[in-house]
C-alpha cells in the first residue's frame, strides 16, 4: 500500500484554499460531496445548516465493503476558526506547511478531510479490502460541535470510529475527552445616580465581584477545571450598574462533577448577591459529555495495531478539548480522536509537515483495511 504523495498534498493546499467558516461551509461540502460521489459513496445532507442559520449541513456517506466485517466511522469537521478568509497554505523548502501569517493554515480541520480523501482514493485504485467505510464531515465543529448535535445518529452502523482531529504527532490518539459547560450568571442590582446618591443603588459589578473573587479558579481537582473568561456590565461611569453578566465554562472528565461544579456555582453567585440585595439568573448550557473508552477496546488496538504496521510509536492519552467524538460517544458509537498532522491550532501560527500530512494519510487507509 503507498498513497499518492503529491496528489495528498495538492488535496491539503486545495481544501486550505476554500473559506468554510462556521455557519459558511456550502463550498467546502460541495467540493466534499463531489469527490465522495466519484469514489462510489451513497451520500446525504442534513439540515443542521438551515437548523443553525448556517448555508451547509452535515455530509453523510457510506460505502459498501466486505460485510463480513464490521463497518468503520471516519469523520473530520469542515469549518475553520477565524481569521480564515483567504487561507493560502506555503510549502517551505523544508516540508514546513504555513499560512502566510494573516489567517489561520486550517489544518485543523483540512489536513483530517484530507487523509480521509486519500486514504480512500488508495483504497479505490488499488482494490485493496475492506468493510463497509461510513464517513461523517461536519459543521460548525469549532462552535461546541453544533453541527454534530443537530445530526442524526440512527444513520450511522458503525459501532466503532476515528475522528481525526487531534494535535500531536501522528500515532497519538485521544481515548477520554470531558464534558465541557458553560455557565452565565445575570446578576440584578439597582441603579443609581454614582454621584449624588450612591447609597440608593446596589451595585450588580461589586456583587459580580465579590463572588468571583472567592472562587478558586483553573484547577479544582485532577478532573475539573473552572474559568471566568467574561464579565460584562455598566452603562456609565457616574451610574451605579444594576446589571452585570458573568460567562465562563466549566469542564471535567466527570459528568457528575461538572453538574455538581454547576449547582456549587448558583448557590455561590445566588448567595454572594444576596448580601448586597442584589438577585441572579442563572443559565447553562453543555457542549459536549465526557466519556472515556477501555485502552483494551477494538477501537483502540486496531490504531495500535495500524500504528505498528506504519512503524509509528502509538500513545494514548486524554484531551482536554472536546470534539465531535464527545457525541459519538453519547449516541453508543466508541471512538478515538486521532492526532492528524496540525500543531499551534486556533493561531495564525498554525503549521503543519509535508512528512506528517502523509503519515495520517497512510495511517488512515491501514484503519480502513487492516
Amino acid at each position: 500500500m503507498e498513497i499518492n504523495k503529491q496528489r495528498n498534498i495538492d488535496e491539503f493546499v486545495k481544501l486550505v484554499s476554500i473559506d468554510s467558516p462556521s455557519f459558511g461551509e456550502k463550498q467546502m461540502g460541495e467540493y466534499i460531496k463531489e469527490q465522495l460521489v466519484s469514489l462510489g459513496f451513497l451520500i446525504m445532507e442534513d439540515d443542521a445548516g438551515s437548523c443553525l442559520n448556517g448555508n451547509c449541513g452535515n455530509i453523510y456517506g457510506f460505502l459498501e465493503g466486505d460485510k463480513l466485517q464490521p463497518p468503520l466511522l471516519f469523520s473530520s469537521h469542515m469549518d475553520t476558526v477565524e481569521p480564515s478568509c483567504g487561507k493560502e497554505a506555503i510549502i517551505n523548502s523544508d516540508g514546513l506547511i504555513t499560512s502566510n501569517g494573516k489567517t489561520v493554515l486550517g489544518a485543523d480541520d483540512c489536513s483530517g478531510i484530507a487523509a480521509i480523501l486519500e486514504a480512500l482514493r488508495t483504497i479505490k485504485e488499488q482494490e485493496l479490502p475492506h468493510g463497509p467505510i461510513e464517513v461523517l464531515f461536519t459543521v460548525a465543529e469549532e462552535v461546541y460541535c453544533k453541527g454534530a448535535s443537530e445530526f442524526d445518529f440512527s444513520l450511522i452502523q458503525s459501532k466503532e470510529a476515528y475522528v481525526l482531529d487531534l494535535t500531536g504527532p501522528v500515532g497519538s490518539a485521544a481515548y477520554k475527552a470531558p464534558t465541557v459547560l458553560s455557565f452565565e450568571a445575570s446578576i440584578k442590582g439597582k441603579s443609581a445616580h454614582a454621584g449624588f446618591a450612591p447609597q440608593n443603588g446596589i451595585h450588580a459589578i461589586s456583587a459580580a465581584a465579590k463572588a468571583i473573587s472567592q472562587l478558586d479558579m483553573g484547577r479544582i481537582d485532577e478532573d475539573t477545571t473552572l474559568n471566568v473568561g467574561i464579565i460584562q456590565g455598566g452603562l456609565a461611569t457616574n451610574i451605579v450598574p444594576e446589571h452585570c453578566v458573568v460567562k465562563g465554562e466549566i469542564r471535567s472528565y466527570s459528568h457528575v462533577k461538572a453538574l455538581e461544579q454547576v449547582g456549587t456555582l448558583k448557590e455561590h453567585f445566588t448567595k454572594t448577591a444576596s448580601t448586597i440585595g442584589a438577585t441572579v439568573g442563572f443559565q447553562i448550557s453543555c457542549g459536549c459529555e465526557a466519556y472515556e473508552i477501555p485502552l483494551d477496546h477494538s477501537v483502540v488496538q486496531r490504531f495500535k495495531k495500524a500504528c505498528e504496521h506504519q512503524g509509528v510509536s502509538a500513545s494514548l492519552e486524554g484531551t482536554f478539548g472536546g470534539s465531535d467524538n464527545n457525541h459519538l460517544a453519547k449516541h453508543g458509537i466508541s471512538g478515538i480522536v486521532v492526532a492528524s498532522a496540525m500543531n499551534r491550532c486556533h493561531s495564525c501560527e498554525e503549521y503543519t509537515t509535508v512528512e506528517e500530512l502523509h503519515r495520517i494519510a497512510e495511517l488512515t487507509v491501514l484503519l480502513m483495511t487492516i
